[in-house]
């Protein structure tokens, strides 16, 4: 039963669904679906139907992306990555790997479930603001360090890999793990970044944040801080909210690390534990 499942519906699940006889097979299974395929649940009710399935441990689970990458040398970045964090494991006295990347924002609150009589309405009152974040999340310790401005450009990154530079003084080298975007690679930063010899690039692979567990940062920033948030009045209040998330994180964090897969069973983990 599970590898029919796994195989998709087909002409018997069409049938539940179809308004003309040219209905494309339906992408996901409904419960209506398993019954009319599977010859022995037609005598059983819906209900019925979705007991049977818990009795074999068939149960309804939210579906995973496959995960890709366009760029030819996908394979070539990722172990110049790994090699990263191994060298930091095995040196952290020495070297420091950390994770750079930007997060906009904006006054507006998004819509979030929350508990309530009724559904709570995300406010949206006057004009919409916009505001960005560069930081870096270190591999080992889970410290972040960030620069915040309205814009994230130029002359905010320069700014920003200073900052980072002062970060960690007596570090003999530290790899600032980032993606592709134009403005990391851009000839002004790249010549501004020599001035810093310690601080050395590691290119990710093109539209790969899988590799980049800062996003998951950024993430868990939204969910806590910015859905539903109640100061869309209050556009200062908004910005000290999320510096004071971040701040929490300004001396490391163990329940960070874990939360963005640089513990735990994952492959940035396993590599780092195993260096």
């Amino acid at each position: 039963m599970s590898e029919r499942l796994k195989a998709g519906p087909g002409k018997e699940a069409t049938q539940v669904r179809a308004v003309t006889p040219t209905c494309p097979a339906p992408g996901k299974w409904t419960l209506a679906m398993i019954q009319a395929t599977f010859g022995w649940l037609h005598a059983y009710s819906l209900s019925g139907v979705w007991r049977v399935l818990d009795r074999f441990e068939l149960g309804l689970r939210s579906a995973q992306v496959q995960l890709f990458s366009p760029d030819p040398e996908y394979v070539l970045k990722q172990k110049r990555l790994e090699r990263a964090l191994r060298d930091a494991a095995r040196h952290p006295q020495q070297v420091v790997a950390v994770f750079l990347d930007e997060f906009g924002y904006s006054r507006w609150p998004d819509p979030a479930r929350d508990w309530g009589a009724e559904p709570r309405r995300a406010t949206r009152a006057g004009n919409n603001q916009q505001w960005r974040t560069v930081g870096v999340l270190n591999a080992l310790t889970g410290q972040v360090n960030y620069l915040d401005g309205y814009i994230v450009g130029r002359q905010q990154l320069i700014t920003f890999y200073g900052q980072l530079d002062q970060a960690y003084p007596d570090a003999e080298g530290v790899y600032v793990i980032q993606d592709n975007w134009s403005i990391h690679t851009h000839p002004d930063v790249l010549t501004a970044l020599a001035d810093y010899p310690r601080l050395r690039p590691v290119w990710l692979p093109t539209y790969a944040p899988w590799l980049n567990p800062i996003e998951k940062l950024w993430r868990w920033l939204r969910q806590d801080v910015l859905k539903l948030h109640r100061w869309v009045t209050d556009w200062e209040r908004v910005k000290q909210n999320v510096r004071d998330f971040l701040d929490q994180f300004q001396h490391g964090s163990d329940s960070l690390l874990r939360y963005v897969g640089l513990r735990g069973d994952g492959r940035l983990a396993s590599v780092i534990r195993n260096a």
